[in-house]
């Protein structure tokens, strides 16, 4: 299978797409600024199945065949441009929110180009951009038997590589794939994250998105 490089994968939600990742059979790389602090995190993932997760530098981890961006919104550019040579011709995945925390609630920011899937785009243009993972709690993605169930809205204005992202996400477990269209619906695709978050602040709850109606 092919391997997955996640760049600042060290957060919440990089681990937990990382553990779900190499729960089905994908050889992950972690990656961070701070290999030793990717080293740590990816050692203390409980993986089951055939795949494997290893951490290393941001580097390392854009070396791999799929890349999945995993930082703070606010560095998520910076880091993609210093990688853009080893980014070209591969499917890149951003699941960066720009979200700002008030109070007891998440409220979304809109990035000059409309959402950080269109900045990260903006900066590699020779990779494949493919929005997902943006509606998922940590806390449940990091705990294989939390009982998710969850559905990953899929964007992208290139339909190979959002089929191939579709595919990845199927196999993950409590994960189904929807694919909602190109990158137009990138900011209320975004932007909802921050629903989602304050909902769960609001409610003390981890819900995420279900979408009814659908035939999987």
């Amino acid at each position: 299978m092919e391997s997955v490089g996640i760049l600042g994968g060290t957060g919440p939600a990089g681990r937990g797409v990382a553990l779900r990742m190499a729960s089905s059979g994908y050889d992950v790389v972690v990656g961070s600024r701070d290999a030793e602090r990717a080293h740590g995190v990816a050692t203390s993932m409980n993986v089951r199945g055939d795949g494997s997760v290893r951490g290393d530098s941001n580097e390392i981890a854009a070396q791999c065949d799929v890349v999945v961006v995993a930082t703070p919104f606010d560095s998520a550019v910076a880091t993609v441009s210093a990688l853009r040579a080893s980014l070209a011709g591969k499917i890149v995945i951003s699941m960066v929110n720009a979200l700002s925390r008030e109070a007891r609630e998440m409220v979304p920011l809109y990035p000059s180009r409309g959402s950080m899937a269109a900045q990260i785009a903006h900066a590699l243009p020779e990779s494949l951009i493919v929005g997902a993972f943006h509606h998922l709690p940590a806390s449940m993605m990091e705990d294989l038997d939390s009982g998710l169930d969850a559905d990953v809205v899929i964007f992208s204005d290139d339909a190979s590589a959002r089929e191939h992202v579709a595919e990845i996400v199927n196999v993950m477990p409590g994960l189904n794939a929807v694919v909602a269209g190109s990158m137009s619906l990138a900011s209320p695709i975004e932007a909802f994250t921050a629903v989602c978050i304050s909902v769960n602040i609001r409610h003390k709850a981890h819900s995420y998105v279900k979408l009814a109606g659908l035939h999987h």
